[in-house]
């Protein structure tokens, strides 16, 4: 078996990837995707803009929006009927409270991901060297 250096365990350097989403009993109830759609649907003001911006359909959106407010027992999306055009769909407190929090949970396990990386696999910059002072 052909041995490795410790400074150059890999031919080519691969990435850490890092996958964060919300359970409940075993069950997923937020992710990035269910994120993603919160944030087109508040930008939108409409779930059906908010889908098309992500190129999805309204009922798939909708579908996403009910499966994960049923597992919450809460409200995402307040919807008012006969809304006008872009104001007809806005988040709950508690749908934009989920989006921050997980959009900085998501980054944080980004982060630390990277610096553990960082730590375990990438070969160390050599020290500096430093000449010792000559006397004047």
């Amino acid at each position: 078996m052909a041995e490795r250096s410790a400074h150059a365990p890999f031919a080519r350097l691969p990435e850490a990837r890092v996958k964060v989403w919300l359970e409940l009993d075993g069950h997923y109830v937020f992710g990035h995707g269910l994120s993603e759609i919160l944030k087109a649907v508040e930008a939108s003001g409409s779930i059906k803009e908010g889908a098309a911006r992500l190129g999805k359909s309204y009922r798939y959106v909708w579908g996403r929006i009910k499966k994960a407010e049923s597992r919450l027992g809460r409200a995402l999306v307040r919807t008012r009927v006969g809304g006008k055009g872009a104001d007809r769909s806005a988040l709950t407190p508690l749908a934009r409270r989920l989006v921050g929090d997980y959009d900085a949970l998501r980054q944080r396990m980004f982060d630390v991901a990277r610096q553990e990386f960082d730590r375990r696999f990438r070969v160390p910059s050599p020290a500096p060297t430093t000449k010792p002072p000559t006397a004047s």
